[in-house]
């Protein structure tokens, strides 16, 4: 059955948790802002795993990633033609004209904080800043979709048409999710789709909204590791992510960096 179609019961958030969410989300920002700075040629993804594992448990918190379902690691580090879910590594070194998506999700008082950023290593080709350009923007129109009545599908409408008005594609094999106390549950939300389909949107949804951007085709492989996924054409990937709650007028960013 599609994502976009299936049958699917979504939690409804009070204000007070969805103020426990604020506070989950805004740690996960900062440490993404935290982390930036030793995103440079020459750092393992190791040392920027071990970086955000001593920084979250610093400010109180713990890394929803490890040990989940046995991932081995604190965050996830996914280099160049690699979708998702990549493990960091000692042997994984950045190199300059790299582009690396770091995923976060520290645990706050029991909620989720989950978003992510494609960061460029030194000086990229114009070829990945155009696309990490595009997965930010492609992010930013499906989060402008979000409101009270809205469709699931006019999230999935709105991040397809432009990353097909720029030659890339979507990819299908994964898509943004409900969260809170739990790290992925109801609703699913994929980054295709067609307006006016889809879960109808209610204030106190809180979910990712995470599109998986390749320069090629939207086809992905999982290595034997049973985490990486990479482009089955070898393409460039991007991928941006904040958590989102749906409110009475609109939409609040709760993953929002300064």
């Amino acid at each position: 059955m599609d994502w976009a179609f299936r049958p699917q019961s979504v939690e409804i958030k009070s204000p007070r948790e969805i103020e426990k969410m604020r506070a989950a989300g805004r740690l996960a920002a900062q440490l993404l802002d935290y982390i930036e700075p030793f995103v440079k040629p020459g750092t393992t993804t190791e040392e920027l795993d071990r970086l955000c594992d001593a920084w979250t448990r610093t400010h109180g918190a713990v890394s929803a990633p490890f040990g989940y379902h046995g991932f081995p690691k604190h965050i996830c580090t996914s280099i160049n033609h690699v979708v998702c879910h990549g493990i960091p590594s000692k042997k994984q070194v950045l190199k300059e004209g790299d582009i690396l998506n770091i995923d976060v999700t520290p645990i706050l008082d029991g909620w989720h904080g989950d978003t992510n950023k494609t960061f460029t290593v030194g000086q990229v080709s114009d070829a990945a800043r155009k696309l990490v350009d595009i997965t930010h923007e492609c992010l930013m129109l499906g989060i402008a979709e979000v409101k009270p009545g809205a469709r699931l599908g006019d999230i999935g409408a709105a991040i397809e048409t432009h990353a097909h008005a720029h030659g890339f594609s979507v990819v299908r094999d994964f898509v943004g999710h409900g969260i809170g106390r739990v790290f992925h549950m109801d609703p699913s939300v994929p980054h295709y789709g067609k307006r006016g389909t889809g879960l109808r949107l209610k204030a106190g949804m809180v979910f990712t909204i995470e599109p998986m951007i390749n320069a090629g085709g939207f086809e992905v492989e999982v290595l034997k590791d049973g985490w990486t996924a990479v482009t089955r054409d070898g393409s460039l990937s991007a991928q941006f992510e904040h958590t989102i709650a749906v409110s009475q007028d609109g939409v609040e960013i709760l993953t929002c960096r300064d």
